[in-house]
């Protein structure tokens, strides 16, 4: 029996605040589009994905802490804080993410940013 979309993304997101990426890797699709919504495509299969996440995952601070979720049938929204060292410096950014689970792995995700906020501000 395969996982629910909700089980699914929470291993993702257990996943990347670990900084497992192979383990990250095996929970999006083969040919898994990464968007910034509505329609940018960032990334596409699984070695963009891989080089994108193991960017991200060379800052420090890394971390995001899920403040709501949404679940609604194959698609699963969060509203996420993230902490990142950005060029300007570390801080934090509020995003909505939008994930399409089919067949027990992602298959395509929106990022929506929101505030960005940088320490000491």
């Amino acid at each position: 029996m395969t996982a629910s979309p909700a089980a699914i993304i929470q291993r993702q997101l257990d996943a990347y605040n670990a900084r497992e990426l192979e383990t990250l890797l095996q929970i999006y699709a083969d040919e898994a589009e990464l968007y910034e919504f509505p329609a940018t495509l960032l990334a596409r299969g699984t070695a963009a994905l891989r080089e994108r996440f193991a960017t991200r995952f060379r800052e420090p601070n890394l971390h995001a802490a899920l403040l709501h979720r949404i679940v609604a049938g194959d698609t699963v929204i969060d509203h996420e804080r993230v902490t990142r060292t950005f060029p300007e410096g570390p801080g934090t950014i509020e995003l909505t993410m939008i994930y399409q689970v089919q067949h027990g792995r992602i298959v395509r995700a929106w990022s929506i940013a929101g505030p960005k906020t940088l320490a000491g501000d």
